[in-house]
């Protein structure tokens, strides 16, 4: 079988990868080996982190759903469970746009978990 060099082929892998690394620090965006590492590591850090990012906002959400139902003197978990008997449809995400956004709004939501 005939050797097939792969000069062009390669170089033109190796360019597209030393393109993707623009930006980085040092050989991570001169060396090719260099470089291919840290795409690697670069893809997983993205993968695992746009699940992170979920659990992240959630957390966020829930701090500032809290801060609020605290400032309209109740808990954030008297402030669910109210929510969840006067069955209010709105998530966590909805409930901290409010809290910052619109306080007015917010308090009276509060209110209508307190009520229940």
């Amino acid at each position: 079988m005939t050797r097939v060099k792969t000069g062009p082929y390669r170089r033109r892998r190796h360019r597209k990868i030393i393109k993707r690394m623009q930006g980085q620090f040092g050989s991570r965006h001169r060396l090719w080996r260099r470089a291919n590492e840290a795409m690697l590591k670069s893809y997983w850090y993205a993968y695992r982190d746009r699940r992170a990012r979920k659990r992240v906002m959630r957390r966020l959400w829930i701090m500032r759903i809290n801060a609020a139902a605290r400032h309209n003197g109740t808990t954030y978990s008297r402030l669910m469970h109210g929510l969840q008997k006067a069955e209010v449809g709105l998530d966590r995400k909805m409930l901290a746009d409010l809290a910052v956004r619109d306080p007015q709004a917010f308090a009276a939501v509060a209110e209508t978990a307190k009520s229940h």
